[in-house]
């Protein structure tokens, strides 16, 4: 008596096919599992056991092994519970399936039966059509994200008896999931925040919009309370809106870190900002079972760290191969795991630890001394990879009092989008997504100089000391700017203001 149940694991952030094999025979009683399985796995042993007597089915008690194939790759967590119950009654002849091949089950069980959610169904679902599977059966509370799946029906199940009597009456009187119409609405997504609410910051504003148009990393520096995080929480809300490959991008990283539970398609660029006492393993992803770390997290969106020099060394300095390649990949000894992390990084500090230096308003108390200690505790090779650094000054007295409104969103995101529809067009074809992931050789075909752009140039070389990094990074920027303009061609007014971003650091950390 042997039967076999599709099924998927996860492995980094892509799903892989796993055929569970029952085979029940004659002998002492035995309910073994190979294949790989990780603890979690193991143990559903127990659950199936307990699920199938209080789901009013007989269970074996005969030998029954399961086969978790192919058998080289490690399968984690619960969800093969529920494929190892329906195999089970299958091999026993409790369930008639006809149509049990052309479907893909996962999902924990309870003891009394019932399915309980489970991570990464969105990429099992997309791995199920790509396997040719007709029907995936997953846990209600993981319906939505396995039904924005076109191709494949989905169906959420309560218990397994409820599986079981939809695969014996071949899916008769059962209704796949649809979702529904806004969750696949990406052209609107429900902003909280908007730009119009910042008062004052013209020149922040404007960094952020250079920002968001060519994809660049931003550092602001100004005193305490002068709007640097409420800046930052409003630049998801000028980036363009997520393409359908995006948004499938970051649903799956979230899908498989368990933050998905109940919800459907993120429709919103994500914005994270982890406190400054996250530990390395926290920002980059790992553990002993490796997950995304907040980076991962961050793919496509915002990755805010406000308190820069507060973070760890170890953290910081861990931030900038992500910040160069788009992805994290974490070694063990039985595998690497590879994550995305095509972000922006958008940083926040004091310009001392008092937070005055630079405040017109208050003076510092902090010695010479102490100022650079502080800005010490950032390297050199970061700065280097941040593309903006922009002062944020404390607002006076008047401008706090101004009760008309900014220029709000909507207005600043349709200028950011069309400038990311030029660089779309430009780099088609190539795999760059936006100026800041320039190649050197993208950079000499698309930052062409002129003789006074050189010039200019070479002087702020010369002035402000700037590395090779700093300089490609100064291209990108004008790049981005002269998008933002709609002009083909490098002019001398854009590459001023990007040296400009690049001239805080050099006041402060000279």
């Amino acid at each position: 008596m042997l039967a076999r149940v599709d099924s998927a694991t996860i492995v980094g952030i892509e799903a892989h096919g796993v055929t569970v094999e029952v085979y029940v025979s004659r002998g002492k009683f035995a309910f073994e599992i190979v294949g790989l399985p990780d603890a979690a796995a193991k143990e559903g042993r127990e659950r199936v056991i307990a699920a199938v007597r209080n789901s009013q089915y007989i269970f074996p008690g005969d030998r029954t092994t399961i086969n978790l194939a192919p058998a080289d790759i490690k399968k984690e967590g619960p969800a093969f519970d529920l494929p190892i119950a329906v195999g089970v009654l299958a091999a026993t002849g409790q369930l008639q399936a006809d149509g049990l091949d052309k479907c893909c089950l996962t999902g924990e069980l309870s003891l009394d039966g019932s399915v309980r959610p489970v991570n990464g169904v969105l990429p099992m679902a997309l791995r199920a059509r790509a396997d040719g599977k007709e029907r995936i059966l997953v846990p209600h509370a993981n319906a939505r994200e396995a039904a924005v799946v076109d191709g494949i029906e989905t169906y959420a199940v309560n218990s397994l008896y409820d599986a079981a009597t939809m695969l014996e009456n071949d899916f008769v009187g059962a209704e796949p999931v649809i979702p529904a119409p806004e969750d696949l609405d990406l052209e609107h997504p429900p902003y909280g925040e908007d730009m119009a609410d910042v008062k004052a910051q013209p020149m922040a504003k404007r960094a952020l919009e250079v920002c968001a148009a060519g994809g660049h990393n931003a550092l602001m520096v100004g005193p305490p309370g002068a709007g640097k995080t409420m800046l930052a929480r409003r630049l998801p809300t000028i980036m363009p809106p997520l393409s359908q490959a995006e948004a499938l991008e970051i649903t799956k990283v979230y899908s498989i870190s368990g933050k998905l539970r109940g919800s459907s398609l993120i429709r919103i660029r994500p914005f994270r900002a982890p406190h400054h006492t996250v530990s390395e393993a926290g920002l980059v992803g790992g553990g002993s079972t490796p997950t995304p770390g907040e980076i991962s997290l961050a793919h496509r969106g915002v990755l805010f760290m406000d308190e820069l020099p507060e973070f760890s060394r170890g953290a910081l300095e861990a931030l900038r191969q992500p910040m160069e390649d788009g992805h994290v990949t974490i070694s063990r000894a039985q595998a690497s795991y590879t994550y995305p992390a095509s972000l922006m990084v958008v940083a926040a500090m004091n310009p001392c630890p008092c937070g005055h230096y630079t405040d017109s308003l208050k003076p510092c108390t902090c010695s010479p001394h102490q100022i650079r200690k502080y800005l010490a505790r950032l390297s050199g090779p970061l700065l280097d990879r941040i593309d903006i650094h922009v002062e944020v000054p404390r607002l006076a007295p008047e401008e706090l009092e101004q009760f008309a409104p900014s220029e709000p969103s909507d207005v600043i995101r349709a200028r950011v989008r069309l400038a990311r529809q030029r660089q779309t067009e430009r780099f088609a074809g190539s795999g760059i997504h936006c100026n800041a992931d320039m190649t050197a050789g993208a950079i000499r075909e698309f930052c062409k100089l002129t003789n006074d752009v050189a010039s200019l140039l070479r002087a702020a070389v010369d002035q402000f000391g700037l590395s090779a990094r700093a300089y490609d990074r100064i291209l990108k920027l004008s790049r981005t700017i002269a998008d933002l303009e709609g002009a083909e061609s490098l002019l001398v007014h854009h590459v001023a203001e990007a040296v400009q971003y690049r001239s805080l650091d050099r006041k402060l950390w000279a």
